[in-house]
């Protein structure tokens, strides 16, 4: 029993001893492991750096519309100056300014009353001129069968029968008084020539109008459809007809018709499609410019004569033609160049011939090749890193209004990882 008693007490005594060692083992290693951890794969230390990726279009040729951007200005298609027409107190305005009227409308009204007279005058010569002609030609028949007789001389026949033709004249002339009288009553009731939409009045109730002059009352425009007139240069006339001439382009289908679209000021779309009706013969020596006109259609009259536009006009096109977004080209002094991307990511510059500019896309000429995969976005990316760097090409999508949700998905990365964190940093709280 001693001798076990002895034993046991050095065991108690080293037991603290030993624990403490291995507790400070396990934290050395511990912290060589957490040391070690970053070179791992997981950790990005030791390995390689993912490819960057890039936005690229794969291009391919097509025929593509030459549209010309032209400052231009509307006019109405056909214009009528109301106008009395017969002297007279204008009595009542029978319209609403600013309204639609239709041709023929009654738009105002002059006292009749002068005219009225004018009529009844009228036909009163007409009837005494009616009486003289009955009774000349009666004169000049009942002196017929005694010219035969010999009872009348013949001269007093032939004065009788010119009476009588006289008389008729006088008729005929009375008659056409007595028409004209009557088209000067109906200038009493003035209307609309055509129809359209009436401007203000020119002149108030009351007001003396016609007397010398023909005066204006109003002014009816049709609106439905409109002209659009615009101006080119003549150096551009001619560069594309000697480029069609060439055979790089080709005319637009009824180059007379072409279509055109209209732009408004605030640089929206106006969605109706309009057509070419002509180009002027002559260039204008103080401008250089050469004059064309439109028909556009305006059934809701939301376009105004006299209104500033923008023409979009398509007079050519370009056969076999490659189009990149514009941001693709890098246009400097020495040439436009291109980044091109190839089956193993390998970038090159590439020069190109820029032709115009399509719907913010540039027509190129020459210089690229079907099924080729050009840059458009991460030019930034690449200049972080070293010359030579093979990239990932993806395809580009292009930026819509509705893209600007786009950026909000690191945010979102950010907010997921961050509750991953709250866990180790819940104890600090605690404490």
């Amino acid at each position: 029993m001693p001798l076990l008693h002895v034993s046991r007490q050095p065991s108690l005594s080293f037991s603290p001893r030993l624990a403490t060692v291995a507790l400070v083992s396990l934290l050395f290693l511990a912290a060589c492991g957490k040391g070690e951890a970053p070179a791992g794969p997981g950790g990005g230390g030791g390995g390689a750096r993912p490819a960057p990726e890039v936005g690229v279009v794969t291009v391919k040729p097509t025929d593509v519309g030459l549209v010309t951007e032209l400052p231009g200005r509307l006019e109405a298609s056909r214009i009528a100056q109301v106008r009395a027409r017969t002297p007279g107190i204008l009595l009542k305005r029978e319209f609403r300014e600013g309204s639609d009227v239709k041709a023929g409308q009654l738009l105002f009204r002059i006292d009749p009353a002068p005219l009225v007279a004018a009529t009844q005058n009228a036909q009163a010569a007409l009837a005494r001129a009616e009486a003289n002609a009955v009774q000349a030609k009666a004169l000049a028949d009942r002196y017929k069968p005694l010219v035969e007789a010999n009872a009348v001389s013949k001269q007093e026949y032939a004065t009788a029968v010119a009476s009588a033709k006289t008389a008729d004249a006088d008729v005929a002339a009375n008659r056409a008084l007595l028409q004209t009288a009557k088209i000067n009553q109906g200038y009493a009731d003035v209307t609309s020539p055509i129809a359209g939409r009436i401007g203000r009045a020119l002149v108030t109730e009351g007001a003396l109008v016609g007397q010398g002059d023909a005066t204006e009352l109003a002014v009816v425009q049709q609106i439905n459809p409109l002209y659009v007139n615009f101006t080119q240069s003549a150096s551009d006339v001619l560069k594309l007809r000697r480029a069609v001439a060439a055979g790089q382009y080709k005319r637009a289908s009824g180059e007379e018709a072409a279509s055109i679209r209209v732009v408004l000021e605030d640089g929206t779309d106006y969605g109706q499609d309009g057509k070419l009706l002509f180009s002027d013969l002559t260039v204008d020596p103080t401008t250089g410019q050469v004059t064309l006109r439109a028909e556009i259609p305006n059934p809701k009259g939301e376009l105004l004569p006299g209104l500033y536009v923008r023409v979009k006009l398509e007079q050519a096109q370009v056969t076999n033609a490659i189009t990149v977004p514009q941001q693709a080209v890098t246009r400097t002094q020495q040439g436009d160049h291109v980044t091109v991307v190839s089956a193993d990511g390998k970038l090159s510059q590439r020069t190109v011939k820029i032709s115009a500019a399509k719907d913010n896309q540039w027509v190129v000429l020459d210089g690229l090749k079907a099924g080729e995969q050009v840059m458009v976005d991460g030019f930034q990316r690449l200049q972080m890193m070293p010359p030579g760097t093979p990239v990932k090409a993806v395809p580009w999508q292009k930026p819509t209004p509705n893209g600007a949700a786009a950026p909000a998905a690191p945010a979102a990365s950010a907010a997921a990882a961050a509750p991953a964190a709250s866990p180790a940093s819940a104890p600090a709280d605690k404490k």
